[in-house]
């Protein structure tokens, strides 16, 4: 399940991943994303905010993530990974040459300065 949230006034989406990611869950944030952008030239920033990375139910999971990112890469000016899994200084490293958006890690405890950063 991912639950996110879109600071409108801010321009920034919350997405906190709470159990294996689905196909469905990326459909409904790419629906927001795009309402959203329909109405906004970009987003300032995307904070993932989770204590651990749940991972992905299935490969329909795993395909719509990297489906999202491909698809809104370039409208997105910051991410922040707000975690403290351990595969996130290893996800942060491959993503810099995937995607345009500036990008930083901060433990789970950081949330106030990940979203200040943004």
């Amino acid at each position: 399940m991912l639950t996110h949230r879109i600071l409108e006034d801010r321009g920034i989406v919350i997405v906190e991943p709470q159990s294996a990611l689905t196909a469905e869950d990326f459909q409904g944030l790419e629906m927001s994303v795009d309402a959203y952008l329909q109405k906004n030239p970009w987003i300032h920033g995307l904070m993932i905010y989770t204590k651990e990375f749940p991972g992905w139910e299935n490969w329909d999971g795993f395909a719509s993530h990297f489906k999202f990112v491909k698809n809104h890469h370039e409208e997105i000016e910051k991410v922040a990974l707000v975690t403290d899994a351990k595969i996130a200084s290893i996800g942060e490293k491959i993503a810099k040459h995937f995607v345009s958006a500036e990008m930083k890690h901060f433990s789970f405890s950081e949330y106030e300065d990940a979203l200040a950063w943004l």
